[in-house]
């Protein structure tokens, strides 16, 4: 059974900083492009930042230069530091495994609540 689980989310003042962590277990984590996404009420979930089996990353405009994406094959997790944190990143943020070998296979974390808040 393919379980993501997130955590490190929470509440910061603007300017501060989190980590958030995705910890894959049941799959083949160096077949996946693992990626965050967020979503605020009433919006769709966007791409925040992903991270492809090369390693290669890529980034949403508005994060670039302040998150930055990791993966480690060894603890099969992926990671997004996030910093100089802004109000308008207050999100559900998401991990997502995608795998496209042959046919598309995608898993969801349950989402952990990050709020930049004075």
């Amino acid at each position: 059974q393919v379980q993501l689980v997130e955590s490190g989310g929470g509440s910061v003042q603007p300017g501060g900083s989190l980590r958030l962590s995705c910890v894959a277990s049941g799959m083949t984590f160096s077949l996946y492009t693992m990626t965050w996404y967020r979503q605020t009420p009433g919006n769709q979930r966007e791409l925040a930042a992903a991270i492809a089996t090369s390693g290669t990353t890529m980034y949403a405009d508005s994060v670039k230069g302040r998150f930055i994406i990791t993966r480690d094959s060894v603890k099969n997790t992926v990671y997004l530091q996030m910093e100089n944190l802004k109000p308008e990143d207050t999100a559900v943020y998401y991990c997502n495994a995608k795998k496209e070998i042959a046919s598309v296979v995608m898993y969801w974390g349950q989402g952990t609540q990050v709020t930049v808040s004075s």
